[in-house]
């Protein structure tokens, strides 16, 4: 190949790249899917997109190719990227901004920032992934932080670190988690705390964005194992005096796990929860076993703006589940969040702020769902509850339909 012949497939590389990057991004409709159904991301709840706001191809190209050409006369890409997925989330001096995890054909995960104008497209990564300091024991992965924008003035990354359980040396398989800190005050120069101790492995753990009782609350999700949650019996909550050798002494659970419901094999906190004024809104992920493996969908519950601890309404099933081709990917039949953005400086049009949930599906590629503190209130707290059986499932849906025909009577 020429000088001339790769500048101009460099040239037409950097076109399709750009042509992704500033493609405008526009609610669902009413559409057919490959299989020939009518799907709809209109649910009155939120709204859905038609594009994903992130993929493994919006990720800059001077991470995977090298451009010289002596070194590399076919254009190939030297590092190979494989999905972009669960991201923390912020609004920044008027920025919105996503702590990614980009996960590498390697399958290492790492953290790298991207940014939008206005949240729901033309995002865009910065020039250079985040350089996580490492702890004396250093992690082989880390992934899925939750950035919280404490009242102690510091905006705190919590994530899991991922080390081989050396207690298994033979089994290559065998991990153990850890909640992992960090804290900074742009997402550039971050400073690593000690991890959190506690009495049991560690996944999905949020920081409270509030003091409560003068100490750090923590959203945790015990579990035996890796993988097993075992006696983990849902969403935890434990205070903690010291921040930078954080320990939790003890946890009580929140949310708990129930037999036949969306949570029934593990469940776990998302982002931070968003403060209203008639409770905390949160937003979870629940995951039972099927005959074609785990399925992760998202729910929602308040707790108290007194306590934090209490919950004050929790809707019946999922919120939030894939659809179409979000069903598809590297782990099928998976929606994952942990992090949304409350705008309070745009409203919507019912008069509250605007709720930017950002999801991943299939732990392949990231999108958007547009919501509002009003309609999210509503829908917590007027959805009916998990009545835990068929016979109170049916009496629900007869409610509805008695309330409906009075209404049309009137």
């Amino acid at each position: 190949m020429t000088q001339q012949d790769f500048d101009n497939k460099v040239a037409a590389l950097r076109q399709r790249h750009e042509a992704l990057l500033s493609r405008h991004n526009q609610p669902r409709t009413w559409e057919l899917d490959a299989q020939g159904t009518f799907t709809c991301a209109d649910n009155g709840i939120y709204e859905k997109y038609r594009y994903p706001i992130l993929t493994a191809e919006h990720t800059p190209l001077e991470w995977r190719y090298d451009f010289c050409q002596k070194d590399n006369p076919y254009l190939m890409q030297r590092i190979l990227m494989n999905a972009v997925l669960n991201a923390g989330a912020i609004k920044l001096n008027g920025r919105y901004l996503l702590v990614c995890r980009v996960e590498g054909a390697d399958r290492k995960s790492f953290f790298a920032v991207a940014e939008s104008p206005n949240g729901i497209d033309n995002f865009r990564f910065w020039t250079r992934p985040i350089t996580m300091p490492d702890t004396l024991v250093p992690a082989t992965n880390v992934y899925d932080m939750r950035l919280t924008q404490h009242e102690d003035g510091w905006i705190y990354g919590i994530f899991c670190a991922e080390r081989k359980d050396e207690l298994h040396p033979h089994d290559m398989s065998a991990a153990t988690a850890t909640a992992a800190i960090a804290r900074t005050k742009d997402l550039i120069h971050w400073q690593r705390l000690h991890d959190l101790r506690s009495h049991s492995q560690q996944r999905n753990v949020v920081l409270h964005p509030e003091f409560v009782d003068g100490k750090y609350a923590f959203y945790t999700r015990p579990q035996d194992g890796f993988i097993d949650t075992g006696s983990g019996g849902g969403i935890g909550w434990g205070l903690v005096e010291d921040i930078t050798h954080a320990v939790l002494e003890e946890e009580i659970i929140i949310n708990q796990r129930h037999y036949h419901t969306i949570q029934e094999v593990k469940n776990g906190e998302g982002p931070h929860p968003i403060k209203t004024p008639r409770g905390w809104l949160h937003l979870a992920h629940g995951v039972r076993g099927t005959a074609d493996g785990l399925r992760y969908v998202l729910y929602m519950y308040m707790t108290s703006l007194d306590d934090p601890t209490h919950v004050i309404a929790q809707p019946g099933g999922y919120f939030l589940v894939p659809e179409g081709q979000e069903y598809v990917g590297d782990v099928m039949n998976v929606a994952f969040s942990n992090g949304w953005i409350a705008d309070d400086n745009v409203l919507a049009d019912d008069g509250s702020p605007r709720v930017l949930i950002y999801y991943a599906t299939a732990d392949t590629r990231l999108h958007v769902a547009v919501s509002s503190i009003n309609r999210l209130i509503d829908y917590c707290l007027n959805t009916p509850t998990d009545g835990m059986t068929t016979a109170a499932s049916v009496e629900n849906i007869c409610r509805l339909i008695d309330k409906n025909m009075g209404c049309r009577q009137n």
